[in-house]
C-alpha cells in the first residue's frame, strides 16, 4: 500500500513542484496557508490537472503527463474531506452517506451498508437530521462516513478541523485519530497546525512555497526540523543567525555567545533554533552538566493561563535584536525567583540549514 507524487502546476506566479512516497498510515504535509498543500491534494484526486509528473497508488497509475494516462476523480478509488465537509444541505444523514454508495446497485447491499458505517460514526439518532442541524463534530463523521462507506484506497483530508471551534479541536482530533487507526490503508492530512500534525501523523512533510523542504518520521522532524521553515512551522520560537565555529560549535554574532551542540556541525549552517521550553535555570536542582549556561537579563514576564513566558536578552546580546523566549509551568515560576543565568543542552540546539 503506497503512494507516489511527482507533479509540476503552475497556477498563475505560484508553482508547485512536489515529489513525495507515503506508505501504510497517516502521512502529513505541513505549511503555511498558501504553501501548496491543498493543491497537492487536488491533484491527487484529479480535481486539479498537473502540468506534468506522475501520480500512482497502490500500484495503479492515476495521472502520467508522458503515458497521456489522466484517470477522473470517480475512478481513482481516493476519498476526499473538504475543509467545510461539503454535505448536501437539503439531504438528510443517512442520504449523504449513501452518496459514498453510487457505484452500489443492490438496494439491500446499500441499505446494509449505509447503516453500518452510522453505527461505526456513532450517528445513531440523527439519520433523519440534515447538515443545519448538526453539530460541527457530526458534520464531520457524517462526511467521514459518506467517504469511507465507498471503501476508498486512500483518505485525503484538507484542513479537517478549519471549520470548528477551537474549543471542539482537541476532542475531536482524538475522534478521528480512533477512526483513522480503523482505516486499513494511506491517510494524507494537510494542515498549517503543529498540534495536529504531530498528534495525528505518523510521517510528515514540511512545504514551503511549492515544495517539500523535508520529510521523515514525526517525532523525528520536531526533535530536529533541519531548517527554518521547519523550525518555524513546528513551533520554535527562538531562531537566530548562526555560523559554524568548531567541529561541534557555533557561533551567534546577534547573541555574542557560541554554543556546543555535542554533535558534528555542517560548513552550510545557516541559523540555530532553540525552544521556548528548552532552557533551564542550574539552580532549580538541575544536575546536567551546564555546558552552555550564559548571563541574562530579564526585559518582561508574560503570564499565560498554565505557563509563564520570560523575555530576556544574553549579557552581551547585541539591542537590535529580538529578544529571546522561555517558557516554564506556572507552579514552578511560583516557587522559585528567576536565575540570572539560563543553559542549554546541547541536543536541544536546533540545527538549520536552509
Amino acid at each position: 500500500m503506497s503512494l507516489y507524487v511527482n507533479v509540476k502546476k503552475r497556477l498563475g506566479d505560484f508553482v508547485l513542484d512536489v515529489e513525495f512516497s507515503s506508505e501504510k498510515g497517516v502521512s502529513g504535509l505541513l505549511g503555511a496557508s498558501g504553501c501548496g498543500k491543498s493543491v497537492t491534494l487536488q491533484c491527487i484526486a484529479g480535481i486539479i490537472k498537473p502540468d506534468k509528473g506522475k501520480i500512482v497508488l497502490n500500484g495503479t497509475t492515476l495521472y502520467d503527463s508522458q503515458l497521456g494516462i489522466n484517470l477522473p476523480p470517480q475512478e481513482r478509488q481516493v476519498g476526499y474531506l473538504f475543509q467545510n465537509y461539503a454535505l448536501f444541505p437539503n439531504m438528510t444523514v443517512k442520504q449523504n452517506i449513501a452518496c459514498g454508495l453510487h457505484y452500489e446497485k443492490n438496494r439491500s447491499m446499500r441499505k446494509k451498508a449505509v447503516a453500518e458505517m452510522i453505527n461505526r460514526m456513532r450517528l445513531n439518532g440523527l439519520e433523519k437530521h440534515r447538515p443545519r442541524q448538526l453539530s460541527g463534530g457530526q458534520q464531520q463523521r457524517t462526511a467521514l462516513a459518506r467517504i469511507l462507506v465507498g471503501q476508498p484506497e486512500i483518505l485525503l483530508l484538507d484542513e479537517p478541523f478549519s471549520a470548528l471551534d477551537s474549543h471542539l479541536r482537541d476532542q475531536l482530533l482524538v475522534e478521528l485519530r480512533d477512526i483513522l487507526k480503523t482505516f486499513d490503508k494511506d491517510t494524507l492530512i494537510v494542515t498549517h497546525s503543529r498540534d495536529e500534525a504531530y498528534k495525528l501523523c505518523n510521517t510528515l512533510a514540511v512545504m514551503d512555497n511549492g515544495r517539500i523542504l523535508s520529510m521523515g518520521d514525526t517525532k523525528k522532524m520536531f526533535a530536529d526540523p533541519g531548517t527554518r521553515v521547519g523550525a518555524t512551522i513546528t513551533g520554535c520560537k527562538n531562531i537566530i543567525e548562526a555560523v559554524k565555529a568548531g567541529d561541534t560549535c557555533v557561533k551567534v554574532p546577534a547573541w555574542g555567545i557560541t554554543f556546543d551542540t555535542g554533535r558534528p556541525v555542517r560548513d552550510d549552517l545557516c541559523a540555530i533554533g532553540i525552544r521556548a521550553h528548552s532552557f533551564y535555570a542550574e539552580h532549580w536542582g538541575n544536575h546536567r552538566a551546564a555546558t552552555n549556561s550564559f548571563p541574562i537579563r530579564i526585559l518582561e514576564e508574560i503570564e499565560d493561563p498554565f505557563e509563564w513566558t520570560i523575555k530576556f536578552m544574553f549579557r552581551d546580546q547585541s539591542p537590535e535584536s529580538d529578544a529571546v523566549w522561555w517558557r516554564m509551568a506556572k507552579n514552578r515560576r511560583q516557587t522559585m525567583d528567576l536565575p540570572d543565568r539560563l543553559a542549554v543542552d546541547p541536543k536541544d540546539i536546533l540545527l538549520l540549514y536552509q
